[in-house]
């Protein structure tokens, strides 16, 4: 198990809302991943904790968010992406606030239709702020419009049997402009479910923000 700096939940005060999230800090971190969901209310989804735990152990601080408040999370419509967007750039403006978490390298890595949020907000952001975004499952082709916009580093993570979904990727990664990559797990549906499916998923994820996020890596922003 990883020694940690910093294990604790944390509230964020934002406009017109207050969010929770819980934050881990490894000793000797390598940079920070903030861990969405597009439902808004999502740190304890036990997928989303299952990456979190891989990436602390690879020396990754790790932010599980809820980007909406309990009493917003009872109302039954979804929520919009482009308030939980904002609520993810509130939270990164956050971090840049606060001695713990100033000077982290930030990723972001969203599942399901977060990822058109992470990549929403990368868009808005700039590479400078956001080192690298994950998608697993994703659904990035609800940020069409942005996509090209995205200058961090993308990495798309599919199930190989999510065929519906791998379509939306393969055109949302033909509208990225910037470094990125297309990568299956075999065999696996949308949940990732299946053995060894999830794990897989969560390397894949380290993989990329250990050639992102360490410090001191310059790269190029566009991918020929």
């Amino acid at each position: 198990m990883p020694e940690y700096t910093f294990n604790n939940s944390v509230q964020m005060d934002v406009e017109n809302a207050q969010l929770t999230g819980d934050l881990m800090i490894p000793e000797n971190p390598k940079g920070l991943v903030i861990l969405l969901q597009g439902t808004g209310r999502n740190r304890n989804n036990p997928r989303n904790m299952f990456v979190a735990e891989h990436l602390q152990h690879s020396r990754f601080a790790t932010l599980l968010i809820d980007l909406l408040t309990p009493e917003e999370s009872a109302d039954q419509n979804a929520p919009a992406i482009t308030l939980l967007t904002e609520r993810l750039i509130s939270a990164v403006n956050w971090l840049q606030q606060h001695d713990e978490t100033r000077d982290f390298n930030i990723g972001f890595f969203g599942a399901s239709t977060g990822a058109a949020v992470a990549l929403s907000a990368a868009a808005a952001l700039g590479s400078d702020i956001v080192g690298a975004v994950v998608s697993r499952g994703g659904r990035p082709d609800l940020a069409d419009a942005v996509l090209p916009d995205v200058a961090s580093p993308t990495l798309l993570i599919m199930g190989g049997r999510d065929e519906e979904v791998l379509d939306f990727n393969k055109t949302a990664q033909d509208r990225l402009q910037c470094i990125k990559d297309l990568q299956l797990v075999p065999d696996a549906t949308h949940l990732f479910e299946e053995p060894g499916a999830l794990e897989m998923a969560a390397q894949l994820a380290t993989d990329w923000y250990r050639k992102y996020l360490e410090p001191k890596k310059q790269h190029a922003l566009r991918q020929e």
